[in-house]
């Protein structure tokens, strides 16, 4: 089964992700096989618009426990990708073309943290959202420490970022952190209706808006994610992040038990 499916329609490519199993967790190869369309549907001229969606009852529960658990406790045991985590933040950044973005269900950590890079942004009504990762004991991900602050202001992003708690639809919007919430068996529909309306223009013009809207900070986004991952590198594994693993894997066998 590919982690991910992809349907084109109308100049929309709709690309869900689909490791329902694990909520659609990003193992290397989930982040791969994203990068890997972004990369292609940046390259297609029949391509004008990217919309991201989760299959399931999830939209992405962030980074996955295992492999994460195995990188930071077991290192020489664990495979990297082709592009892996940090490969797949790089698509982002650099992605030309509008990307919309239908959140269905939860989204934790990086499954909130794209939202910084969407153009637009849907949300079910029944959907939550959570950075965990003060509760992880690591640094935030995904250049979200520049873009967040910059979508919804320094103390929405600094509770975001640093609470660990959940966020609820009404207050991602509110917040300025998705474009508009929708009930759940309308958000695909609505999601696609702007996708679709938005591909119907030209395409030239709508990359020329996205380059001049986000070319000025796309230097802070990669600035911020090397810091990020200089922390990264300085806490995985250590202090308060063993303390979490060592929580995640006792109840993990607990459940298992």
């Amino acid at each position: 089964m590919s982690v991910v499916t992809i349907s084109d329609h109308a100049k929309v490519r709709t690309v869900t992700l689909n490791r329902p199993e694990a909520l659609n967790a990003f193992n290397e190869a989930l982040c791969d096989g994203l990068t890997r369309a972004m990369l292609d549907a940046a390259a297609d001229p029949d391509v004008s618009v990217l919309l991201i969606t989760g299959a399931g009852r999830a939209f992405s529960a962030g980074v996955d426990l295992n492999e994460f658990t195995v990188r930071a406790t077991d290192p020489d045991s664990f495979t990297p990708g082709e592009y892996g985590f940090s490969g797949l933040i790089d698509a982002l950044i650099d992605f030309p073309k509008p990307l919309i973005c239908a959140v269905n269900g939860v989204g934790l950590g990086i499954g909130t943290t794209i939202l910084g890079f969407a153009d637009l942004a849907f949300m079910s009504s029944t959907a939550r959202l959570k950075c965990p990762f003060t509760s992880l004991g690591v640094p935030p991900e995904a250049s979200s420490s520049f873009l967040l602050p910059t979508l919804i202001g320094r103390q929405n992003a600094a509770w975001v970022l640093m609470s660990s708690e959940w966020i609820g639809a009404d207050e991602a919007k509110s917040m300025g952190l998705v474009f508009a919430v929708c009930e759940p068996d309308d958000l695909l529909a609505q999601a696609t209706g702007h996708a679709e309306l938005l591909a119907s223009r030209s395409l030239t013009s709508l990359m020329a808006v996205k380059h001049t809207m986000v070319e000025p900070v796309r230097q802070q986004m990669r600035d911020a994610k090397a810091r990020e991952g200089e922390l990264f590198t300085r806490l995985m594994g250590a202090g308060d992040n063993a303390d979490a693993l060592s929580r995640y894997g006792r109840e993990k066998a607990e459940k298992s038990s």
